[in-house]
């Protein structure tokens, strides 16, 4: 169900930064990123989606908020039986090969703190499914009858006339996915349907009571004008194979990869099985690339109208990551595993990095150069170098005792008034989704406290012994940012966050309120770090 199904009608990247809307700050806070198709590896695209969500479900957990981050993998429809096929196995062995040699590990690669991860073909899901398809049999939403159509085994979908172009090369002379460049087949079936044409007022009343349910404003856009041109019921089952879960009425016919696909939002956290939990964690935010937006903000909530659930909270729709200005492809070879960077420069910089160089909500383009130049210039330089040179000097003019701040000069007191407006400034950006915004205003207390140091050089005044209060109040100062910007960076540099906190701070981490960064509390000494906690990379790219 991730980046390696699309949609037809792509939605072109605004030059501007997208227009993002708050969410409310909550009790409550379920975010899932889109459970991935197991017929090949994960690349950096799936990775970016994994980070993103995990960035902002620590932000939350970190913020008192009850948090809850689902993922996890797509294991039906017709396209993994033919991969299986290929390779000589069952679907079930190929899924759970993909599953255990790939997609897990991606998790842990780019250090991903997800509280479930579901599988399509766990029991819990494929009952869950059966279930929500029964009640909305038994509600009269579906009715058997005839389709044909071009249907593209690469997407799970069939196509609609405008989705599909003239093939060039091999596929000369053939109506081809405009999204896979591959031959679409001519299906005839007898199938059930969905009646989601009933929905189709619904969803509009939606979208203008709701303008912040499909966010950014360009996804949003493409999807109320995807709705306006007409909605026509929804095929849901299958025939021609049996590789998905059955018709609970029928078993002759398997249900639709995405209509199983979209209810593991729901089956995860106890649909119809167990209430307490389900009403505890739904509604959730719904995290998803933009090329399969039109599934999560048209047909999921179109379903969940169908079954008397309430809708998501919103549905976000990022956009891709392109490498030479293209998106990235298996048969161009230009995807891009994830353990490549993390090899080089860590899950950490792997983070950082996509969160702040992509505007989120746009298209970013990855290059190694880039990420080599921000990894030197803002994490070993900037951020490491600034928590070295703090905790060296406490160590050497104090022997490692925190010093006491005495009198605070307009200097300083600049310092704590910029702890305090990034740490607001970063807390409302989450809320927008404006990821990177956020890192960006936290940014701007790396460069004032490494400006800071500059200007207050407590090196000079640690040559005089009549400016010694003085000295214990920059260090002081200088301390009292480095671990504001330790909790603000916690969520999205977990390992070298904890890393520095165990030197200079007290309990743990991930229990310090990331909106109330600044009222941490230090040890009452400094322990020296081992190493630097972004050590400087000679080779920046890894061998062929």
């Amino acid at each position: 169900m991730g980046g390696s199904r699309g949609v037809a009608g792509r939605v072109a990247a605004s030059a501007a930064a997208p227009k993002m809307v708050p969410m409310p700050a909550g009790d409550s806070f379920f975010i899932a990123t889109p459970i991935f198709y197991v017929n090949d590896v994960p690349h950096i695209g799936h990775a970016y989606t994994e980070v993103a969500a995990d960035v902002l479900a620590r932000w939350h957990r970190q913020r008192g908020d009850d948090t809850w981050l689902l993922t996890g993998t797509d294991e039906h429809g017709q396209k993994i039986l033919r991969t299986a096929t290929s390779h000589d196995v069952t679907p079930q062995a190929w899924a759970d090969k993909l599953v255990t040699e790939s997609w897990k590990p991606l998790l842990e690669t780019v250090d991903i703190s997800n509280d479930d991860f579901i599988r399509t073909t766990d029991e819990r899901h494929e009952k869950g499914v059966q279930r929500f398809l029964q009640k909305l049999h038994d509600d009269g939403y579906i009715y058997q009858g005839e389709f044909e159509g071009y249907y593209c085994v690469g997407c799970e979908e069939y196509k609609q006339p405008g989705d599909l172009v003239d093939g060039t090369g091999a596929f000369e002379g053939e109506q081809v996915c405009a999204i896979h460049s591959k031959p679409v087949e001519l299906l005839k079936e007898s199938n059930y349907f969905f009646r989601m044409s009933d929905f189709e007022q619904r969803l509009l009343d939606l979208y203008e009571s709701q303008p912040d349910f499909v966010q950014p404003e360009n996804v949003r856009n493409e999807i109320v004008q995807f709705v306006k041109q007409g909605l026509r019921d929804l095929s849901i089952s299958r025939q021609t194979f049996d590789w998905g879960v059955k018709v609970p009425w029928d078993e002759k016919h398997v249900v639709y990869v995405w209509f199983d696909a979209l209810l593991n939002y729901v089956t995860a956290i106890g649909y119809g099985v167990d209430d307490e939990q389900f009403d505890r964690r739904w509604p959730a935010v719904q995290l998803v690339g933009k090329d399969i937006a039109r599934f999560h903000a048209v047909i999921w909530p179109a379903m969940l109208m169908a079954a008397g659930l309430p809708v998501p909270k919103a549905v976000f729709g990022h956009g891709w990551l392109l490498v030479g200005g293209e998106k990235m492809s298996k048969s161009k070879l230009t995807g891009i595993a994830p353990q490549q960077i993390t090899d080089v420069f860590g899950a950490d910089a792997f983070r950082y990095y996509f969160m702040r160089a992509i505007t989120f909500g746009q298209d970013g383009n990855f290059s190694w150069e880039d990420i080599s130049a921000r990894y030197q210039a803002e994490l070993a330089n900037g951020f490491g170098n600034l928590a070295s040179r703090v905790i060296a000097m406490i160590t050497r003019y104090f022997d490692g005792t925190v010093p006491v701040a005495g009198e605070l000069t307009p200097a300083d007191l600049a310092v704590r008034e910029t702890e305090l407006r990034v740490t607001a400034a970063a807390d409302g950006a989450m809320d927008r989704f404006a990821i990177n915004e956020a890192l960006s205003s936290i940014w701007e207390l790396v460069d004032v406290l490494n400006g800071y140091i500059t200007e207050q050089e407590p090196w000079a005044l640690a040559k005089h012994d009549d400016q010694r209060e003085r000295l214990a109040t920059v260090l002081a100062t200088a301390l009292r940012g480095l671990g504001t910007l330790t909790v603000l960076l916690s969520p999205f540099m977990p390992t070298a966050t904890r890393t520095l906190w165990e030197a200079i701070g007290q309990g743990e981490l991930t229990s310090q309120p990331v909106d109330r960064a600044a009222e941490w509390s230090s040890a009452p000494t400094v322990q020296p770090l081992a190493a630097g906690l972004f050590p400087r990379i000679e080779q920046p790219e890894p061998a062929a």
